[in-house]
């Protein structure tokens, strides 16, 4: 089956809020191909089919957090959302393929669950690295302090959320 995006760009789509990772409405509309307001409609047809760990909307202030991390519209007036995104789990992308029932979305779906896991594996790594120049720094300590706390230095930096680019505009 060939591939209908790069898993890069299905990754950069993946958040973490209340301690899950979760794909937003909007984003997986665009890589299903329709408007946002039709897999809503869709998921609330088929609401029984999306359990709280499957898919939940994102109160008020998840959303201006998102909101300012990635310089969107206002929620209110012209051009911003009107209401609250929903953000899928793993299991609730899993699942908006079977309720949306068309090629193109069980394509998706495949590759987006492939994503969470490739980004499981990821942090996975990371985390096992870091135990390892743990486990290392407890039986060489003394010797090589200074090399153990420029490399945990590099891995904690690698976990950190990174700040977006660019310039805010002065508000007037």
């Amino acid at each position: 089956m060939t591939e209908i995006l790069p898993a890069e760009s299905i990754i950069n789509k993946i958040y973490l809020f209340r301690g899950v990772n979760v794909m937003l409405d909007r984003d997986l509309a665009e890589l299903y191909g329709i408007e946002t307001k039709r897999l809503k409609e869709q998921v609330k047809r088929n609401i029984e089919r999306f359990p709280d760990d499957f898919m939940f909307e994102l109160t008020k202030e998840e959303f201006e957090i998102l909101r300012s991390q990635n310089a969107t519209s206002k929620m209110e007036g012209r051009g911003g959302a009107r209401y609250l995104p929903y953000a899928f789990t793993e299991h609730g992308v899993l699942m908006l393929s079977n309720v949306l029932n068309s090629e193109r979305a069980v394509k998706v779906s495949i590759q987006v669950i492939r994503a969470f896991s490739k980004l499981r594996q990821m942090l996975s790594t990371h985390e096992e690295l870091k135990k390892k120049i743990e486990e290392m720094e407890n039986r060489y300590d003394h010797q090589f302090r200074i090399i153990f706390d420029a490399i945990k230095q590099l891995v904690d930096e690698d976990l950190k959320p990174k700040r977006d680019i660019g310039f805010e505009r002065d508000k007037q």
